[in-house]
C-alpha cells in the first residue's frame, strides 16, 4: 500500500550538527528537503550525499538568519512554498561566558537569531499550515531554558523564549492539525562549543550527547506524540512534575490582592 508523501521540510541551520542530522533523518522519513545556512559549499555536499542516498529532492538556500533581509526570504519561502509541511527551527548560537564578561553586541545579535529569527520564520509558517490544516514546526531550545544558572544568562532567556513560544503555540494551535515541539538538549558534541567559547574537549565527556543520538531522541519523543522533549532525561516523571507544579501556580499568579506576606495579613 503506497504511504501518503509528508511534504517538505525546511531545516536552518542545516549544513552541519544537528541541523544537518535532522536532514538526513528526515530524508529518510520520505521528505523532500530545503536546507537553510550560511556555508553554501557545505549545504552543497550535504544536499549531494542525501539526495544520492535517499532519492529525495534537496534544495538549498544560502542565507545567514542573523541578517534581516536573509531571514525575511526565507520568510517568503516559508510563505509561498505550499509543499511545505514541516519547519525545524534550529539555527541558534551559544555563549558560556558570564555576563560582565560577554560582549553586549555579540548579545544582541545572539537574540536576533535565537529569537527574532524564529519568531518570523516561525510566524511565515503558520498561516499557510493552518489554512491547510497540517503542519509541524520542531524548535530546538536547550536545557539552558529551564536552568539558565547553566551558561550564559542571554542564551538561556532566548531559549526560555523558545520553549514558552511553543508552550504558547500547543495550546493556540489545538485542534488545527498543525503540531508543535521543543526539544532541550543538553551538552551535544557538535561545533556550537567552540563557536560559544569552551572547547566541547573541556567538558566532562559523561555529560556530553552524541548529536546522532539526540536527534534521533528528539525524533522518538516526535513519534510519541511529547511537546517536550528532553534526550537526555531519564525519567520523564520528572518533567511531569514539574509541570504540574508550573500549572499548579497558575491558579494565583495574578489576583485582586497581594499575598498576605507581603501586607502583614493587612488588606484594609
Amino acid at each position: 500500500m503506497a504511504t501518503q508523501h509528508p511534504g517538505t521540510a525546511l531545516v536552518t541551520g542545516a549544513s552541519s550538527g544537528i541541523g544537518a542530522i535532522y536532514a538526513d533523518r528526515l530524508a529518510r522519513r520520505g521528505y523532500d528537503l530545503i536546507l537553510v545556512a550560511r556555508n553554501r559549499a557545505r549545504l552543497d555536499e550535504l544536499a549531494a550525499r542525501i539526495s544520492d542516498e535517499t532519492g529525495r529532492s534537496v534544495e538549498v538556500v544560502t542565507a545567514d538568519l542573523g541578517q534581516d533581509a536573509d531571514v525575511r526570504r526565507v520568510a517568503d519561502i516559508l510563505k509561498t512554498d505550499h509543499s511545505i509541511t514541516t519547519l525545524v527551527n534550529n539555527a541558534g548560537v551559544g555563549a558560556t561566558a558570564p555576563a560582565l564578561q560577554s560582549d553586549i553586541d555579540a548579545m544582541e545579535a545572539m537574540i536576533g537569531l535565537n529569537v527574532t529569527a524564529l519568531t518570523r520564520l516561525t510566524y511565515a509558517a503558520l498561516p499557510g499550515f493552518v489554512a491547510r490544516g497540517q503542519g509541524l514546526i520542531v524548535n530546538i531550545s536547550s536545557i539552558g531554558a529551564i536552568a539558565p544558572e547553566v551558561l550564559n544568562g542571554v542564551y538561556g532567556g532566548t531559549k526560555a523564549f523558545v520553549l514558552a513560544l511553543t508552550q504558547s503555540l500547543h495550546k493556540e494551535l489545538a485542534g488545527t492539525g498543525v503540531n508543535v515541539q521543543a526539544v532541550l538538549p543538553g551538552a551535544t558534541a557538535t561545533e556550537f562549543w567552540n563557536a560559544a567559547g569552551t572547547p566541547i574537549e573541556h567538558l566532562p565527556s559523561g555529560i556530553v550527547m552524541k548529536a546522532t543520538d539526540m536527534v534521533d531522541a528528539a525524533l522518538a519523543g516526535l513519534d510519541q506524540g511529547e511537546l517536550v522533549t528532553i534526550p537526555s532525561l531519564p525519567d520523564v516523571a520528572d518533567w511531569e512534575a514539574y509541570e504540574n507544579a508550573r500549572h499548579a501556580l497558575m491558579p494565583n499568579l495574578s489576583r485582586s490582592l497581594p499575598a498576605a506576606r507581603y501586607t502583614n495579613g493587612d488588606l484594609t
